[in-house]
């Protein structure tokens, strides 16, 4: 009796033995791939170019499952290095000013350059026309880019230690640009004398003298912390001030098909978030400033305006004679 029951055992043992086997040498729950974006803003934490990302990086970690990761670099580089940066694919999405165009397409840089564009929806008819596709098209085969979406960031207004009302007030002011040629040309124009500095240098330009003013959406203006070393914020309204979000073409058409989609739609949702609310909060950040100090100023813009005017017209005739100042102010 002991004998037949050590036989049942020991053939129970050689059963479960096998069957131990072989799910071992079988097919294994292989752990899915996530995928890490990482994406690159020249400006601070608090911007809404950064704030935009958070709200991607939100959107698409749940709608993927956490498949796809997002990381939010803000700050990491300037504007010039972070375009490089997502042209090589050393990061995958950018979130921007004008660079992509001012390198890729120059000859479409108009739009981003003072006292062209009316408002965000004229530049949003211009953009989305024949003059934006052809834009865009270039920044993807000479950029290694494709352009996502557009952010509104605001107008953009001059902040400085004295106040300014007219032309005259900016004669051989030291006038703090990003290093842009044609902006710096419709600046000389107005009188200025324009002190080309990259961006993450703007707030230490300012406070040791290199420059007297600056020029900026109310959110760079605010998230850089301007009224520390500025007192007047002038509404000049120059420039209808965007942002581009773009990513790196080969990672992009690298990505399945149902995640370049998710991106495409993510990228819209954050940008509409944003949108809606850059529109809100201009108000309420040009509150914040003049309670942080800053006094604000009522320019006779239409006067700045056309002492600009000649500088852009030659603009149009050398650097952008794809169209004609004429022929964007009338869509």
């Amino acid at each position: 009796m002991k004998s037949s029951k050590i036989v049942i055992l020991a053939m129970l043992a050689a059963v479960c033995s096998w069957v131990c086997g072989c799910a071992g040498t079988g097919p294994t729950a292989t752990p899915e791939k996530k995928t890490t974006i990482r994406w690159a803003s020249p400006f601070k934490p608090g911007h809404t170019l950064v704030e935009t990302g958070n709200k991607f990086k939100e959107i698409l970690e749940k709608g993927s499952g956490g498949r796809l990761r997002v990381e939010v670099q803000a700050g990491v580089g300037s504007e010039e290095e972070i375009n490089d940066w997502c042209s090589q694919g050393k990061v995958e999405m950018q979130a921007t000013g004008g660079r992509p165009l001012e390198v890729s397409a120059p000859q479409y840089f108009f739009f981003n350059a003072p006292y062209v564009m009316k408002d965000f929806d004229h530049f949003m008819r211009v953009w989305q026309g024949s003059l934006g596709k052809q834009a865009r098209e270039l920044v993807e085969k000479k950029g290694n880019q494709k352009y996502l979406g557009i952010v509104y960031r605001g107008l953009r207004q001059t902040t400085s230690k004295k106040p300014l009302y007219t032309p005259a007030d900016f004669y051989m002011l030291k006038l703090r640009l990003p290093t842009v040629k044609t902006w710096i040309a419709v600046w000389k124009e107005i009188g200025t004398d324009p002190v080309p500095i990259p961006l993450p240098d703007l707030y230490a330009s300012l406070k040791d003298g290199k420059a007297q003013a600056s020029e900026g959406d109310l959110p760079q203006i605010a998230s850089f912390k301007l009224n520390e070393v500025q007192n007047y914020l002038t509404m000049t309204n120059h420039l209808v001030q965007t942002g581009g979000i773009l990513i790196n073409k080969i990672f992009f058409e690298g990505l399945p098909k149902a995640d370049q989609d998710l991106i495409v739609k993510t990228v819209a949702q954050a940008a509409d978030w944003a949108n809606e609310g850059i529109k809100k909060e201009e108000k309420k950040l040009l509150i914040g400033l003049q309670r942080k100090g800053m006094q604000v100023v009522i320019p006779d813009a239409d006067s700045l305006r056309e002492k600009g005017k000649p500088a852009v017209e030659q603009l149009f005739k050398t650097e952008w004679p794809v169209t004609t100042w004429a022929e964007v102010l009338a869509q």
